[in-house]
């Protein structure tokens, strides 16, 4: 299993008319606000020949994978012995 690497938390202030068509753009492509930040943030350092050798992948969209059980864990819709 590889380890997530952890995600920085930055503070971002925006004009309120620029996130509002941030937002739109981001609506109409099915991503989150911050993830149409960083999909636009992480094309323009590629364009400039900036982006790092290896950034950890954009998180997917939609619901996360379903994790397996642990060991002893029942399957997912398995009951556990004694039910």
């Amino acid at each position: 299993m590889t380890a997530r690497r952890e995600r920085k938390q930055v503070l971002l202030r925006l004009d309120p008319a620029v996130y509002e068509a941030l937002a739109r753009w981001a609506s109409d492509d099915l991503r989150s606000a911050n993830s149409q930040i960083e999909f636009l943030l992480r094309r323009a350092l590629a364009e400039a020949g900036r982006l790092p050798s290896a950034p950890a992948p954009l998180p997917r969209r939609g619901r996360p994978p379903k994790r397996p059980p642990a060991e002893g864990e029942p399957a997912e819709g398995e009951r556990a012995e004694g039910e």
